[in-house]
């Protein structure tokens, strides 16, 4: 994607923390806490809202199903980490 490079660069920045959430719902009830990937779009009182300064450099990142959190979680921890 012609984004990839220059999100690579602001990822690498600085420290990240990386996180699994369990709990019913848990990926759609995290999305409304972080709010839309636009910054400029989002809820007041969402992360996003409230630290993102661009669609590029939004704050956070949370998957967007059930699958690609299973994905996203077995990239970042190994499985004896996930419990």
């Amino acid at each position: 994607r012609p984004f990839y490079g220059e999100l690579v660069e602001f990822m690498s920045r600085g420290p990240i923390v990386a996180a699994i959430l369990e709990k019913d719902n848990a990926v759609e009830d995290f999305r409304v806490l972080i709010g839309a990937t636009n910054p400029a779009d989002a809820a007041e009182g969402t992360i996003r809202k409230k630290y993102a300064t661009s669609i590029g450099e939004n704050a956070v990142h949370g998957s967007d199903s059930d699958d690609n959190a299973g994905i996203e979680s077995a990239f970042h921890f190994s499985g004896r980490e996930q419990f």
